[in-house]
């Protein structure tokens, strides 16, 4: 009802505060923080953010051309509404029950494996080192990321291809939604990088964005059962 643009450009700022990246951005921005180099600061986690910003709309591209080829039967629409409400519930069970049970986050066993690559772009002799480096690790915190990140793409693209769109049409919104995805986090970067911020996403504010996470995905995933 407001539109595919403003429906774009909410859905993406949504999902652009999805525990899961914002846990890694933050966490990569409060260890840059000590060194007291704004500009190194700025050109790892600015690459990092870039990086994951490519690499998002390549699998919202994904998803789009798998919703193509399956076409906009009602039975797809099924499930993956189904999928959706689904992982809404575990979403607010997270709310209610942070870590406990299944649950979509970067799993434990990755977390030291994250660190162990964060420290090693601290360690690197030069800036070129140290890019290289930070595109790696933001390409692997996204196969990481995948099953909690996926959901509002997977979302997004099934509901533009109900709208039987033009193929420019079709990435132009996705553009759409990742510079609005892409914005939360160059945000969040810009007041880390002049604040020097070594703050880290906390499980009180982990649990709040799970919660509207979950309140957003059983909402699309009820309009596409309705949506028939």
């Amino acid at each position: 009802d407001v539109g595919l643009p403003v429906f774009s450009i909410v859905l993406g700022l949504l999902d652009g505060f999805n525990p899961c990246s914002m846990w890694v951005l933050l966490l990569m921005i409060s260890l840059l923080a000590p060194l007291n180099d704004r500009r190194r600061m700025l050109a790892i986690a600015g690459t990092f953010v870039l990086v994951q910003g490519i690499a998002y709309f390549a699998m919202m591209a994904a998803w789009l051309n798998l919703f193509l080829f399956i076409g906009a039967s009602r039975a797809s629409q099924i499930v993956i509404a189904a999928i959706a409400i689904f992982a809404g519930l575990i979403n607010l069970k997270d709310f209610f029950a942070f870590g406990r049970g299944i649950t979509l986050s970067i799993p434990a066993a990755a977390k030291p494996r994250i660190y162990q690559r964060m420290a090693g772009i601290l360690r690197a002799p030069t800036y070129t080192a140290a890019i290289a480096a930070t595109i790696i690790l933001a390409l692997l915190v996204q196969i990481v990321e995948f099953m909690c990140t996926s959901g509002f793409p997977a979302l997004f693209t099934r509901i533009l291809t109900l709208r039987q769109l033009d193929t420019a049409s079709y990435y132009g919104y996705m553009l759409l939604y990742n510079a609005a995805y892409m914005l939360d986090d160059m945000i969040v970067l810009g007041i880390g990088v002049t604040l020097l911020s070594r703050h880290r996403l906390q499980e009180k504010e982990g649990r709040v964005l799970k919660l509207v996470a979950g309140v957003v995905m059983i909402g699309l995933g009820i309009y596409l059962l309705v949506d028939g």
